[in-house]
């Protein structure tokens, strides 16, 4: 269980946090990572069991390290609520917990492909270099994504038209398309601090970023700079941000969206938001230390929504880096940003077997 923890699936005699990190480059000891599910599986005289403590706040959970014998959890805030499923079978449990949190959608079949990721695709010409070089050398691609390049200036919902860099993104994901090939494009939640940037006036003028305690707009920088950050715990925010998608997926052709940053990764000494900030949480105001684990999933619920009111006829696909429990309503996901070794392939692995078993069944590395 928890999610994306590396390593052995066996955690007994560690002990694990849950807590949104952004953290490049891991290995199987780095704790905490990307993830928060806060289930896991145990056995009990060949009986399977499992707990899902129904809490947001950062937690930990303690498998016999401190004392051999005995499993613990807490967390730094918070009810302790938490629920108790009876196997006997691993299976069982999984199927309970699914049934409690939630089951993924059906996919769009191209999804179930090979996907090509990497940071990152400067041009449309390197884009179509690497389709071609897949097409001549026979090897599946049935999706390719852009990183943060194709934007002007790292400003979400927006291209960088000058010179030869995309000029022309439909021409692009059209020509894609012919090869059987559909285009994923990344998204962040940090919005550039930009007067004349549409994204950035949309948003002042809908009130739908974070704010301080005291009041002021959460100001923290990240690969634009400056940026504010909507408030996806709001139900205004993500019908704000749901509705960005569909002129952004009518001139680019895009098939699905990637969303990244968003355990929410800050560049700062925390690499977070400060504890301060207050969320709206669908009615019920909290600190951050509350909506910290869950802003990724709510990022993940509205560009869902995003991509259904720009395709209604279409199964819509989002692949996200941080999630909690019942994420696997709204979104895939991948292991984070791992290093092209075998080491991170093998780490990988065992995650998605992790994952999976935390009722998150359709995950990649």
């Amino acid at each position: 269980g928890l999610g994306d923890v590396p390593g052995h699936k066996d955690l007994r005699g560690q002990r694990r946090m849950l807590w949104g990190s952004d953290v490049y480059g891991y290995d199987a000891s780095t704790d905490p990572l990307y993830k928060n599910i806060p289930f896991f599986i145990g056995l009990h005289h060949d009986r399977a069991y499992g707990i899902f403590f129904d809490n947001s706040f950062r937690s930990s959970f303690d498998f016999g390290e401190e004392r051999s014998s005995v499993a613990s959890f807490w967390a730094q805030g918070g009810e302790m609520n938490f629920y108790f499923m009876d196997g006997p079978k691993v299976a069982d449990v999984v199927s309970s917990y699914s049934r409690l949190t939630g089951v993924p959608e059906l996919p769009p079949l191209w999804a179930l492909g090979f996907h090509q990721c990497k940071w990152s695709y400067k041009s449309e010409d390197e884009v179509m270099e690497i389709a071609s070089g897949f097409k001549s050398l026979e090897i599946p691609c049935d999706a390719i994504y852009v990183d943060i390049d194709y934007m002007d200036g790292f400003r979400c919902f927006t291209w960088n038209s000058a010179g030869d860099a995309y000029p022309n993104p439909k021409r692009m994901t059209d020509a894609l398309a012919r090869d059987g090939i559909k285009t994923v494009a990344i998204i962040d939640p940090g919005i550039k601090i930009d007067s004349e940037y549409h994204v950035y006036q949309s948003g002042i003028e809908n009130d739908v970023f974070c704010r301080r305690m005291d009041g002021p707009l959460l100001k923290g920088s990240v690969w634009p700079g400056p940026c504010h950050f909507p408030d996806f715990t709001s139900e205004k925010a993500r019908d704000w941000w749901a509705d960005l998608f569909p002129p952004f997926i009518e001139e680019s052709g895009l098939a699905g969206i990637w969303t990244d940053m968003n355990e929410p990764a800050v560049f700062n000494e925390d690499k977070t938001f400060p504890r301060d900030v207050r969320h709206d949480y669908d009615g019920h105001p909290c600190s951050h230390r509350k909506a910290h684990n869950v802003y990724g999933m709510q990022m993940s619920r509205a560009t869902q929504e995003g991509l259904r009111r720009a395709a209604p006829d279409r199964r819509p696909f989002v692949i996200t880096r941080s999630a909690y429990a019942g994420t696997q309503r709204y979104s895939s996901a991948w292991t984070g940003d791992i290093q092209s070794t075998w080491e991170h392939l093998k780490i990988g692995n065992g995650q998605c077997q992790r994952l999976s078993l935390s009722g998150y069944s359709f995950v990649g590395t």
